[in-house]
């Protein structure tokens, strides 16, 4: 079955688009788009092509492919399958890794180039905003995009505002940001700026920024997309409008090198098929963890979205994809403060493994202040309450009665003198 049957008018294409077709269900595209039978020996599972470079018949012809950092089978088709994902995509770009993507993405505004930023972003991101970015001549403001007004929002973009830049979620205090308004606010100013999305804490399967307006969407897809914690890369997925800035994007992609392997494009196009049914255990643990955490005396505050006491729950439900809010779980990660050591807690988990990263099949827990964002300073992490009594859990897909136990146990040994 070929992608243009199946994509629902996505598709990874530099220069021939993807006709339309029915909307098939996230994870019938999650099984089947780019991931077609080999025409040649009629195997399922694609072949991983480890070739660096590939036969010309003549001078400049060729089957599409000349040397593997511009286009490989296997990255091709794995790009084709998150164009397909992230609803209301046509075009899907894979890099080495997250931040790849994000330098990629930044060089591609070009050299005097100012961007906003919300201002608790991933400590990685923000480490290139700062400390590499300005080499190039970039400018950036953190703002709060979640309790400015339009107002301030729409004074801080200047003339020269290429970007947005966006996480709702944010890690790791999970606030949220308005995607529609902020889209409102930047399309309507005479700078135009393009609003980016990092979606990688609720992935595509629980929302669809594309959809809500954005102009661009990235991942980390050594996150959930992939989700068996053996691959880093990352993508960027950019509707049919934005076809020049995804030919800028192309561009650099092959000209910086910063691609995947075949193999691990490979890995992560095998995860994403398994994605909808993933996100669904790991929403359906976390809001169960979550509620419990809410009744424990151990416990001063919990940052979960998907929770009916938390103040922006109408705005987190009306955020998710349409196929996402049965049930209403809100992802897989859950923010909270803890009462007791924080560092005997993450000590004392079993189940939850103490380590950075999030979204793989396995339960992990970390202190932010310590660990992904301690480059953040001091005191702009108390501003944004990332302190020592905060821990960040990625809930995987274990039975959720053991990961309860194993937090139980390790609230009350935290408790401990």
């Amino acid at each position: 079955m070929s992608p243009a049957v199946l994509s629902n008018g996505n598709g990874h294409t530099d220069s021939h688009p993807v006709t339309k077709a029915p909307a098939y269900g996230f994870s019938t595209r999650a099984v089947h788009v780019g991931s077609e039978p080999d025409a040649a020996t009629g195997a399922v599972i694609p072949a991983i092509s480890l070739s660096t470079t590939y036969q010309q018949t003549a001078v400049g012809v060729h089957k599409g492919f000349e040397y593997s950092r511009s286009g490989n089978p296997n990255r091709d088709a794995f790009e084709t399958t998150l164009a397909s994902l992230e609803s209301g995509g046509h075009y899907g770009l894979a890099f080495s890794s997250g931040s790849a993507t994000t330098a990629t993405v930044i060089q591609a505004l070009g050299a005097g180039a100012h961007m906003i930023s919300v201002n608790d972003v991933y400590g990685g991101t923000r480490r290139y905003m700062t400390q590499v970015a300005p080499a190039q001549g970039l400018e950036v403001d953190f703002l709060d995009l979640e309790g400015s007004s339009e107002e301030t929002i729409s004074a801080a973009i200047k003339p020269n505002t290429k970007l947005i830049w966006v996480e709702s979620p944010t890690n790791p205090t999970l606030r949220l940001i308005d995607i529609p308004a902020i889209v409102r606010i930047a399309h309507a100013h005479p700078a135009r700026p393009l609003v980016l999305v990092d979606n990688t804490f609720l992935s595509p399967f629980y929302a669809s920024p594309l959809l809500l307006g954005a102009d661009i969407v990235v991942h980390s897809l050594t996150k959930y997309v992939n989700g068996h914690a053996d691959v880093v890369m990352g993508a960027a997925i950019l509707p049919a409008h934005q076809s020049a800035f995804a030919e800028r994007l192309r561009y650099l992609q092959n000209a910086i090198g910063a691609v995947p392997s075949p193999y691990d494009a490979w890995l992560a196009q095998r995860g994403a098929k398994t994605l909808g049914l993933r996100m669904r255990q790991h929403g359906l643990s976390a809001l169960h963890i979550a509620k419990a955490l809410e009744k424990s005396p151990h416990v001063a505050a919990v940052l979960y979205p998907g929770l009916a006491t938390h103040p922006r729950n109408a705005l987190a439900y009306a955020s998710l994809s349409p196929h996402a809010k049965s049930g209403f779980p809100f992802g897989g990660m859950v923010s909270f403060r803890i009462r007791g050591s924080a560092h005997k807690f993450l000590e004392a988990t079993r189940l939850f493994t103490l380590a950075e990263s999030l979204g793989g099949i396995e339960s992990l827990a970390e202190l932010p202040c310590e660990m992904t964002h301690q480059s953040i300073p001091p005191a702009e992490r108390a501003i944004l309450g990332i302190g020592p009594d905060l821990v960040r859990l990625s809930v995987g897909i274990e039975e959720v009665e053991d990961l309860m136990r194993d937090i139980e146990q390790a609230l009350e040994k935290a408790q401990l003198e």
